[in-house]
Formats: structure tokens, C-alpha cells, sequence
């Protein structure tokens, strides 16, 4: 056997962009609505009416949200998981019990069988009551072992695994290195062949559920040989195996109850019946496990934001200063509208992305994307904003707020503990880049030749040829379009009309796709380094999709005798506030300082305004900024524990 490589890849920036680029779906077999919002088309067919779930997967849903509200309500004690920055284990016994470890594992392996949906609805639930073990459930089974195996495992690993994970086992996903974070060509974990079983070494950096789990999935480098294509793979790694030791459980601002740690493999024997998919389909297999399990954070960011919303009505109804409750300053009553608008708006963000992957019948990854990245900005601001209406108290932790006799809100904790999912599977600026390469694809199936640099003059004749044709025919269609017409979206109308909302989306669509295309025409090829103009593309792309979910599912609640006129009046309210943020973001696309920024950031990292920084100390102290990870034995104890 090969002795694993002691050092970490080498690779240039371009390598590690052609690493990513093998690793994204290159196709587009089914419909997006959110790709053809970012094209300028707005494909309100594809998404209203809105899709609703069959009765019987909502009744069998129903049934144990019931079941898991009685649970959430009477065994888990949120102030206790903060207090002890643990769940007991008796808590972690009851959701096994209760079956929501297999909440996605279809019925014939144990499973509940609950569609995306009603998921997420469960993990909303879940996570208001405690983030962390909302945090637990949504890493075990979200893009842990069940749901990789689902679409890429064997049918003998289903039999095997899936059992396991929806009764008993908790899993975890290793993917992130000490050194390795978003950019996974410099992987460094390796598993190398050796007859019937591949060999793992190798250090793995914020393993959620690491410290507790039965089973991994481990993304690691095999090397190529005779036989061997080699590549990032996946495997399922028993937690329990000679050779893995957890390290460190990792201590955060928020999610104190996480079960977060450092796992090193050395000389872990892994079968090659345990790797999931094809040598060097490892990243493929991640991406396409995020695409709907990125709607898990989302999901719970819907369940902060009703509990802000109910926190911020009670407390601002019950507090008066100047002899009137607070909610009635316009100062404080612009964050409750925002607050209750914005709720509305992403719930019906989450509940369409979820409805439409049950459904198969689209292709998601954009539409998920961007409710991971909107639902985990705007959580924050509305946490944020909770704090800002409760002042003094909303600083204050819930234990002394209960010390000294008042009701024990847990308004900072909630904020400290949704700021992890601004960064989570995908920080917000990772995630502007990938839906903004996504948004992108057209142009670049069409013209990509066009602006790389290692393309013959043949190829970018060629590429200029299918440009001409695919604009002659693209851009005409983004002059006029239906949100001209006064009579357009008139289904909308229903004492308020959401009609202008749906025109000025379907025209501003038509704007940021032209946006686009000048930005690809100015820059060509250094369009990628435009980070901040991307990033701004993408905000526009999540409001409008946004309004366009909060309209179409104001429309559904009429239309069900659900709540139908407040509804309406927030869909309104939501729309108004969106199309302000637009505007001001479409202004920011030209009108920035991103050039100026770039300058004094190379003036930063050279050292020319040290003098800056004096006048204070540094309490950091000193050692490496990033830990050593060299392969090799462990030298620490073995914090792994099992829950049995």
C-alpha cells in the first residue's frame, strides 16, 4: 500500500474553478423559475397556481407535527440545552422514539416518509423551540448519511444504512478541513485503495453531530492509479472504527447545545462497499445532497421569525412609554411591519421551494439556494430588530431577565444562534457566486468561449456564432413585455391588488437580465472578479423572487378562506418594502465604491495604515492562525460519544 501524502494539494485559482465546475450539474433538464427570472423571462405559470401537496402526505404530516409540538412543548427545556451547552440525552432518545431521526427516510426502511414540506414545517417547529437540536435533526438527516444515499447509494447501502438512521443512528457530513473551507480542490483528506478497502488519513474541521454520531459521510482525495480514477469521494465511515478519533468538541457564540467537533482519521479502514457513487464524484454528490437540504436552514430561520414576530407583538403591545404602547411609535412599529411582512414573505419562499422539489417537477437549486441565502440574511435582521424593540431586555440574557422576575425572552440568544447561518452550508458570499454562475449558465454555454483565455480563434469564432443567433433572439424579448400592461396579473386583485407588484417584478426581471448582459459585455472575462456587482445581481434576483413567492401564496390563502385579506395586506406591505431595497440595489450596481475598496485593501494588506491599529492591545494572543492537520495518530482523547 501507498503511504498517504503528508501535504496539502497544490492548485491554482483556475484549477480549483475547473474542480467546482466539474462539480455542478451542467444541465438543465427541467424548468427553473428562478433561472428564467434572472434570463428576463418571468414564468409566473411555473409556479402559480400554487402546487399543494397530495391530502394524504398532508394528513400523514399533520399527524406528527401534532406528536412533535406535544414533544417540543412538554421534554425539551431550551433554557437548560443553553445553560448546559448540551441535549440531554433522554431529549435525543424521545426524537428517536418519536421517529423524527427518519423524518426523509421513506416508510420501507423505517422512516416517516414525510415529504419536503412538512420537513421543514417539523424543523421550524423543532428549532423554535431549541436551535440546536433544530441544528441536530437538520445535519443528520439533511445532508448526513440518508439523504446522499437516497439518490446516489446502492440499493444494498439502503438496506444497510437507512434502517439504522431513521431509528437509532445519527449521522454526520465531514466535508471542511482545518485549511479548507469553500474551496474543496485543496482537500487533503485521503482514502487510498488497498484491496477491497480504501485506506482513510486525514484531519475534518466543524463536523456537526461529530462528536455523537454512529455514522459519516467523509469526503476524501483517492489518488489516481492503474484501475483507480481517483478523485473527491464519498464515503459512509462507521464512527466507531479504529483509527477515528474526535479531537475537540468545538465551543460557539450560538448553538451551544451543537455537537460540533474535530475528527481525525488515521488508518481508517473504510470497505469499498461503503463508498457512495463513482471515484471522484464526491463534490457532485455534495452539491446535489445541498440542493434541497439547504432548505433546512431556511426552514428554521421561517420558525425565528414567527417567534420574533410573537415576541415583538406581546412585548411591544404590553411596554408603553410616553403614554401609548410602543408599537404605536412609528419607530418601533416600522420593525414590527417588518418583522410580520418579512416572516410572511419568507415562509412563502420556503413553502414553494419545498412544494416544488416534492414535486419534482422543476429544477430547484436556484429557487433553494436563494432561500438559503434570503432566509438566513433577513432571520438576522429580524433577530436584530427584536433586540433594537426590546432594548435594555432584549440585551439581557433570559436568565436574569428570569432572576430578577420578569419573563425569561431569549432575544439575544436567538440572535447569536441564527448567525451561524449566514455561513452555514455556503456563506452569503459563496452563495452569491454559485447562484450567480448558475444565473449566468445561458451565456456562458453560449459565449463562454468567447472570453477564455485558452480557447483557440476557432473556438471563439465558433462561439460567436452561437452568441449571435441565441441574442438575435434573447435580447429583443427583454424591450416589452406584460408589466407594461395595466391589465396584466388583474387575478390579483382582490380588494388590494397585488397586480403592480407582479408587473414590477416581471419588468425588473427584464432589467437585471439586461443589467447582466452589459456587465458581461463590459467585462468579459473578468466577470467573475466582480464579486460585489454579482453579489448585488443575486440580492435583486432573491427580492424578486421573494415578492413573486409572497404573492402567489397570498393568493393560495384567499383562495383556501385561509386568512386572506391579512394575507393580501402583507403581501402588500412585503412588496412595498422589497421593491425599496431593489431600487436601491439596482443604483449600487453602477454607483459604488467597489474600485476604491480594492485599493485600500491592497494598501491594508501591505501595511500602510498600521498606524491605524495603535492605540490598542490584543487580547488573541499569539499561535498559528490555522491548526495543523498532518495526517497521522492521534495524540488526544477520544471525546466521541455515542448515544445509546
Amino acid at each position: 500500500m501507498s503511504a498517504a501524502p503528508t501535504t496539502r494539494p497544490t492548485v491554482t485559482e483556475r484549477e480549483a474553478r475547473q474542480v467546482a465546475e466539474a462539480a455542478r450539474e451542467q444541465d438543465w433538464r427541467k424548468p427553473s423559475f428562478a433561472k428564467e427570472l434572472f434570463l428576463g423571462r418571468f414564468r409566473l405559470d411555473l409556479i402559480h397556481p400554487h402546487p399543494l401537496p397530495p391530502d394524504e402526505d398532508a394528513q400523514r404530516g399533520e399527524e406528527f407535527l401534532t406528536k412533535l409540538r406535544d414533544f417540543c412543548e412538554t421534554k425539551i427545556d431550551s433554557a437548560t440545552i443553553e445553560r448546559d451547552a448540551r441535549i440531554p440525552d433522554d431529549v435525543i432518545d424521545g426524537l428517536k422514539e418519536l421517529g423524527a431521526l427518519g423524518m426523509k427516510i421513506d416508510t420501507k426502511y423505517g422512516g416517516l416518509g414525510l415529504t419536503q414540506v412538512y420537513y421543514n414545517k417539523a424543523l421550524a417547529l423543532v428549532g423554535s423551540a431549541s436551535p440546536a437540536v433544530g441544528a441536530l435533526l437538520s445535519a443528520h438527516q439533511s445532508i448526513g448519511v440518508p439523504q446522499p444515499l437516497k439518490i446516489f447509494g446502492t440499493q444494498e447501502q439502503k438496506d444497510i444504512f437507512l434502517p439504522r438512521c431513521a431509528r437509532t443512528d445519527i449521522s454526520a457530513f465531514l466535508l471542511t478541513e482545518p485549511d479548507v473551507g469553500s474551496d474543496p480542490a485543496r482537500l487533503a483528506t485521503t482514502a487510498v485503495p488497498d484491496g477491497d478497502d480504501y485506506v482513510l488519513d486525514g484531519v475534518k474541521l466543524w463536523t456537526t453531530n461529530g462528536v455523537v454520531a454512529d455514522l459519516l459521510v467523509v469526503m476524501a482525495r483517492v489518488p489516481k492509479s492503474e484501475g483507480h480514477k481517483g478523485g473527491i469521494t464519498a464515503f459512509v465511515v462507521e464512527a466507531a472504527s479504529e483509527g477515528v478519533t474526535v479531537e475537540n468538541r468545538n465551543a460557539f457564540m450560538g448553538l451551544r447545545g451543537l455537537e460540533n467537533g474535530v475528527t481525525r482519521f488515521h488508518q481508517v479502514r473504510v470497505p469499498a462497499a461503503n463508498r457512495i457513487g463513482p471515484e471522484g464524484a464526491g463534490l457532485k454528490i455534495a452539491l446535489t445532497t445541498l440542493n434541497t437540504g439547504r432548505l433546512s436552514l431556511p426552514a428554521m430561520c421561517v420558525g425565528a421569525g414567527k417567534w420574533c414576530l410573537k415576541i415583538a407583538r406581546e412585548w411591544s403591545a404590553a411596554r408603553e412609554q410616553w403614554g401609548k404602547p410602543v408599537a404605536l411609535h412609528e419607530a418601533v412599529g416600522s420593525k414590527i411591519a417588518f418583522i410580520a411582512a418579512t416572516t410572511f414573505a419568507l415562509e412563502a419562499v420556503v413553502d414553494l421551494s419545498s412544494q416544488m422539489a416534492d414535486e419534482d417537477r422543476n429544477d430547484i437549486r436556484i429557487e433553494a439556494a436563494l432561500a438559503k441565502l434570503y432566509g438566513s440574511e433577513m432571520a438576522c435582521l429580524m433577530a436584530d430588530e427584536l433586540v433594537q424593540i426590546r432594548g435594555g431586555r432584549g440585551f439581557e440574557t433570559a436568565e436574569s431577565l428570569r432572576a430578577r422576575g420578569e419573563r425569561a425572552v431569549p432575544a439575544e440568544q436567538i440572535l447569536r444562534d441564527l448567525r451561524i447561518n449566514r455561513i452555514f452550508e455556503g456563506s452569503t458570499e459563496i452563495m452569491h457566486l454559485l447562484i450567480a454562475r448558475e444565473a449566468v449558465d445561458a451565456h456562458l454555454s453560449v459565449a463562454g468561449d468567447l472570453i477564455d483565455p485558452d480557447k483557440s480563434l476557432q473556438d471563439k469564432a465558433k462561439a460567436g456564432a452561437q452568441a449571435g443567433v441565441f441574442y438575435a433572439k434573447w435580447l429583443p424579448k427583454l424591450v416589452a413585455g406584460a408589466g407594461q400592461l395595466p391589465a396584466s396579473y388583474g387575478e390579483f386583485k382582490h380588494g388590494i391588488d397585488l397586480s403592480p407588484h407582479l408587473r414590477y417584478v416581471e419588468r425588473t426581471s427584464r432589467k437585471l437580465a439586461r443589467s447582466t448582459f452589459y456587465a458581461m459585455s463590459r467585462w468579459q472575462g473578468r466577470m467573475e472578479t466582480k464579486q460585489g456587482f454579482l453579489g448585488r445581481v443575486v440580492d435583486i434576483g432573491a427580492e424578486l423572487f421573494a415578492m413573486s413567492a409572497a404573492c402567489v401564496r397570498a393568493e393560495l390563502l384567499r383562495s383556501r378562506g385561509e386568512h386572506g385579506r391579512e394575507a393580501y395586506q402583507l403581501a402588500d406591505a412585503f412588496c412595498r418594502q422589497s421593491r425599496i431595497r431593489v431600487d436601491e440595489l439596482f443604483g449600487r450596481l453602477w454607483t459604488n465604491t467597489d474600485d476604491l475598496d480594492r485599493k485600500v485593501v491592497k494598501n491594508v494588506l501591505a501595511g500602510g495604515y498600521e498606524w491605524l491599529e495603535q492605540g490598542i492591545v490584543d487580547p488573541s494572543g499569539d499561535g498559528p492562525w490555522i491548526a495543523d492537520a498532518t495526517p497521522g495518530p492521534s495524540r488526544k482523547e477520544n471525546l466521541h460519544r455515542p448515544i445509546r
